[in-house]
C-alpha cells in the first residue's frame, strides 16, 4: 500500500501541470463548498448570537392574544379570569426542570407622559419589576444602586433608567437623584443599569433591526413593581422573565413554565401565558437563509463532477501511456488485484490532494470574502473532513474504471504495445 502511494506521488510529480490541471475541478468544487458552509455556519452563529444576546438564557413568558402579547392599558383592561401571580406561584416555577431562576413585572411598552424638565422620552418602556429581574435577565447597575428591600416596603417613588434612557433624558448631566415625571407623578433617579456582558447585535438590515432591536432603542425605565400602581393599575397581572440553566433548556422550561401559568387562569378569556420561543426563530431564520445556500452548495457540487471526469480522463490516458509497463508487471507475476489497487491508489491520491488544497483554498477564499463585505465565517471542522473523504470517494469512484482497464489488460498485448 505504501508503495503505491509512493509510486503514486513520484507519478503526479512527473506531470505536475497535467495533474495540477485535473485536480483543478476538484479544488473549485471544494473550496466553493468549504466557503458556502463557512458563511452559511457564521451567519447562523452570528443570528444565535443576536436572538440569545449576551447568554443570559433569559426567556419571556407573556400574556398573548393569539400570537400577539397583550398589553394591559386604558384601552386594553385586565381580562377576565387572569390572576396576579404570587409568589407561591414563582416558587412554582422555579422548582422547573431547567429553570435557575424567575421574575415578575408589568410593562407598559410605549410610555408616554415621561419629562425632565424641558426633555422628553418619546416611545420609552415602563417596567415594574421585582427583587429578581435583573438578576434573571443579565443586567447590573453600573452607577447609583439597586432597588432595596424598603423601596418595595415603603412604596417609594424610584425608577432605575437603562443607558439609552439616561442619555436621551439627561445627555451629559449625571442622571442620579435627578428628579423625573411619570404621568404626572414625581420619580427620583437611583441608578442607570446595563447588561453584565456587553452585547450589540449586528444589524445588516431594517429587516435585522426590526428583528433584534425592535422598540427596545427608545430606552427603558424601571420602577419597583410595588409602585406600579402609583402610575398605572392596581392588580395588574404580570409577565413574567425565567432565566434557563443552559440555552438547550429555554424552549422546554419556558413551555412548562407557560403550561403552569395558564392553569391559574380561570373564565373563557383567550388571552393566555405564551412563552416566547426564541430558539423556534433562531431556527426559522437560520433556514430561510440555509434554503438558498444549499442550493449554492448543489450548484458548487457540479464543478466536483466535473472534476471526477477529469479523473477519470487523466486516469485512462495514464493507462495508455503506461500499457507496456503493466504488461511488464503482469508478466514477473504481478495479480490484477496489484494492478488495479495501484491505478486505484493513484487517483485517491490524486483526488485527496485536490481535496486538501481545496479546503486551504476555501477557507482563504470565505475569510476573504468576510473583510471585503463583512459576511461572518465560522470556519465547520465537519465540513472539511467530509469534503477531504469525498474528494477520496471520488478517486475511487472515478478512478475505478481506469484501474479496471489496466487489471484486464492481456500481458501479452500490453508487452507488444508500442
Amino acid at each position: 500500500m505504501l508503495e503505491n502511494v509512493r509510486l503514486s506521488f513520484q507519478g503526479i510529480w512527473s506531470h505536475k501541470m497535467r495533474s495540477f490541471l485535473t485536480m483543478l475541478g476538484i479544488i473549485i468544487g471544494i473550496a466553493s463548498i468549504i466557503s458556502i458552509v463557512s458563511t452559511i455556519q457564521g451567519t447562523n452563529d452570528q443570528i444565535r448570537q443576536n436572538l440569545i444576546g449576551a447568554g443570559n438564557n433569559a426567556v419571556e413568558i407573556n400574556l398573548s392574544q393569539g400570537q400577539t402579547n397583550y398589553e394591559i392599558s386604558e384601552w386594553n383592561p385586565v381580562p377576565d379570569g387572569i390572576p396576579v401571580i404570587t409568589e407561591s406561584i414563582r416558587q412554582e416555577l422555579l422548582n422547573v426542570d431547567g429553570v435557575e431562576d424567575a421574575s415578575l413585572y408589568n410593562v407598559r411598552t410605549y410610555a408616554e407622559g415621561i419629562y425632565y424638565q424641558n426633555s422628553t422620552l418619546q416611545g420609552a418602556q415602563v417596567y415594574g419589576i421585582d427583587q429578581h429581574y435583573f438578576n434573571t435577565c443579565g443586567y447590573i447597575v453600573r452607577t447609583g444602586r439597586e432597588f432595596l428591600d424598603e423601596d418595595y416596603e415603603q412604596y417609594r417613588k424610584v425608577v432605575i433608567l437603562d443607558q439609552t434612557a439616561a442619555s436621551s433624558l439627561f445627555q451629559e448631566e449625571n442622571p442620579l437623584g435627578k428628579t423625573i415625571e411619570i404621568d404626572s407623578q414625581p420619580y427620583v433617579v437611583v441608578g442607570v443599569a446595563q447588561q453584565k456582558a456587553g452585547f450589540e447585535p449586528v444589524i445588516n438590515s431594517e429587516e435585522d433591526y426590526d428583528t433584534y432591536i425592535g422598540d427596545e432603542d427608545s430606552g427603558i425605565v424601571y420602577m419597583p413593581s410595588a409602585s406600579w400602581c402609583i402610575a398605572y393599575m392596581y392588580d395588574e397581572p404580570q409577565n413574567v422573565v425565567i432565566k434557563a440553566q443552559t440555552t438547550d433548556d429555554m424552549a422546554s422550561a419556558g413551555s412548562k413554565c407557560a403550561d403552569i401559568l395558564n392553569g391559574y387562569i380561570t373564565g373563557d378569556s383567550d388571552v393566555r401565558y405564551r412563552a416566547r420561543d426564541v430558539l423556534e426563530t433562531l431556527e426559522q431564520l437560520q433556514s430561510s437563509s440555509e434554503a438558498m445556500n444549499n442550493q449554492l452548495i448543489w450548484i458548487a457540487s457540479i464543478s466536483l463532477l466535473v472534476g471526477g471526469i477529469g479523473v477519470m480522463n487523466i486516469m485512462l490516458v495514464s493507462v495508455t501511456e503506461r500499457i507496456s509497463e503493466i504488461g511488464l508487471k503482469k508478466a514477473i507475476g504481478a495479480k490484477k488485484r496489484s494492478i488495479l489497487g495501484q491505478f486505484l491508489t493513484e487517483a485517491v491520491v490524486l483526488t485527496s490532494m485536490g481535496g486538501i488544497i481545496g479546503v486551504v483554498a476555501g477557507i482563504v477564499l470565505a475569510q476573504t470574502v468576510s473583510r471585503m463585505s463583512g459576511t461572518p465565517v465560522g470556519i465547520n471542522v465537519t465540513a472539511i473532513i467530509i469534503s477531504v473523504v469525498f474528494s477520496m470517494l471520488i478517486g475511487i469512484i472515478f478512478g475505478l474504471l481506469p484501474s479496471v482497464k489496466a487489471a484486464n489488460l492481456n500481458p501479452i498485448d500490453a508487452l507488444r504495445h508500442e
